[in-house]
C-alpha cells in the first residue's frame, strides 16, 4: 500500500501542514493552511512534487526553507484522483479515515481539504 505524511512545517512564510501522497517516485504535497484533523474545510495549495526522503525525515529544510516534524504517517487507498478531486482513506496514527482535495471554486489554482474521520 502507499504511504503518506504529514509534516509540520515551520517556515518564512508562516507554519503550515504538508500533506504527501506517495505516487510511484515521489510525493504529491500540498501545504494546508491548518491541521488535517480540523473539523472545517481547510484552505490548500498544490506545491511541487517532493523527493520519497521525506517520508522518514524530520528536521531543517534546505536554503533556509524552515524546519519539519513529522505530524502522522501511515499508508492510504486511493479512492478516486483526478484534476478536480483526490479522495483518499487514511490509515495513520492520528488520521484514520477519508481525506478529500477539491480544487477551489472561489479561489484560482487552490484547493480545499476535508477530513472525516472513521
Amino acid at each position: 500500500m502507499p504511504r503518506f505524511v504529514v509534516l509540520e512545517h515551520e517556515s518564512p512564510r508562516g507554519r503550515h501542514w504538508d500533506f504527501m501522497l506517495e505516487t510511484g517516485e515521489s510525493l504529491a504535497t500540498w501545504a494546508l493552511a491548518a491541521p488535517p484533523d480540523s473539523p472545517q474545510i481547510v484552505a490548500a495549495d498544490s506545491l511541487a512534487d517532493h523527493r520519497l526522503a521525506y517520508l522518514d525525515y524530520e528536521g531543517p529544510v534546505s536554503g533556509g526553507r524552515g524546519s519539519v516534524k513529522r505530524w502522522d504517517a501511515g499508508t492510504y487507498q486511493p479512492e478516486r484522483r483526478d484534476a478536480a478531486e483526490v479522495v483518499v482513506a487514511l490509515h495513520g496514527t492520528r488520521l484514520i479515515g477519508k481525506a478529500t482535495l477539491r480544487r477551489s471554486a472561489d479561489r484560482p489554482g487552490g484547493w480545499q481539504f476535508s477530513f472525516a474521520p472513521l
